[in-house]
């Protein structure tokens, strides 16, 4: 049975998420904290290239990124959970089949984190 190419899309970034991500200055404690979540998340070459998958698509399900990756089903849902958890990504929910997209708020958030460095 061939595979529907189509995939969930994500809904777009709202004002209030955009505005939920906040800057820490670069002596901040919380700043250190949050580069360090960061960092955390994407310490994994696979959690990277899934970071890549995605900055080329505006949503991917799981199964097309199992498809990409030599790696067990299970194994890529570990990887969008510590990505998630990280708030790199985000899932669009609706329905049975779950599309993952990049948050361009956060990596932006990122970059300044890094560059504050």
């Amino acid at each position: 049975m061939a595979r529907k190419t189509t995939t969930p899309c994500c809904p777009p970034e709202s004002p209030a998420t955009r505005a939920a991500v906040l800057l820490a200055a670069p002596d901040d404690p919380v700043a250190d904290a949050q580069l360090a979540a960061f960092a955390k998340a994407i310490a994994h070459p696979t959690r990277v290239r899934i970071l890549r998958l995605l900055a080329h698509r505006e949503a991917r399900m799981c199964s097309h990124i199992v498809d990409e990756l030599p790696l067990a089903q299970s194994t890529v849902s570990e990887h969008l959970r510590i990505l998630r958890a990280a708030g790199l990504v985000r899932a669009n929910e609706s329905g049975p089949r779950v599309g993952y997209c990049i948050v361009p708020a956060v990596l932006t958030q990122f970059k300044h984190l890094l560059d504050d460095l």
